[in-house]
């Protein structure tokens, strides 16, 4: 089905207080590539694409199939950079509809080895989530995390999301199967967060000073 033009995301950067944000172009292949290169072995733990055979084809196929999912409303994928370091790619971040109907969403992302334990994840999701209910008007919102991994529970638990299960067995991660939580977060949930000013607040889209 095609999207109307009205309806798609406009492909601008966004920022937040550290991070811009902005949609692949094809000159981000060599620092996707070396990103993943660098931090292979932390992410084969729970992507089951962050194979040793992961290259820079692979990289250059994830680009092309990226700029096509934003021309055609499928997803949004963002490289995430530090403002004070734009050259440099720290990680991912992806928005999709889960169902348009049902104006449902999820989010995706992975973070750079040696750029963890610094925010980042939060600071970007938080950067999502108000893309998807400000922008694209989801009701709701949902992050998948790896039944173990500690610092994305902890991710979901500082933005307010609510733990509403677990998938067991969803998917095979290095010939094993790994069992998911699932994360929710609605609208009016969303709202009461930011009025009360819980969670890391982003500066608006555009101004890399918020002001």
């Amino acid at each position: 089905m095609r999207i109307p033009a009205r309806d798609l995301l406009p492909p601008i950067e966004r920022y937040t207080e550290r991070l811009l944000l902005r949609p692949f172009r094809r000159r981000d292949i060599e620092a996707l590539y070396t990103a993943v290169r660098d931090s292979q072995a932390e992410l084969a733990e729970y992507l089951p694409w962050a194979t040793k055979t992961f290259t820079r084809a692979g990289a250059a196929g994830f680009v092309r199939e990226s700029m096509r999912s934003w021309r055609e409303g499928k997803a949004y994928d963002f490289t995430i950079r530090l403002q004070e370091r734009p050259e440099r790619h720290v990680g991912n971040i992806s928005i999709w509809h889960v169902s348009r109907s049902s104006r449902s969403g999820e989010i995706g992302y992975w973070i750079r080895t040696e750029d963890t334990g610094r925010g980042i994840a939060t600071e970007a999701t938080h950067a999502a989530l108000r893309i998807g209910f400000e922008d694209l008007s989801m009701h709701r919102m949902v992050l998948r995390v790896a039944v173990g991994n500690k610092a994305s529970e902890r991710v979901a638990t500082k933005l307010g999301f609510v733990r509403e299960g677990v998938l067991r067995e969803e998917i095979q991660v290095g010939g094993r199967w790994m069992d998911h939580s699932v994360w929710g977060l609605l609208d009016h949930e969303y709202r009461c967060l930011t009025r009360t000013g819980r969670g890391r607040k982003t500066p608006d889209s555009g101004n890399p000073d918020g002001r």
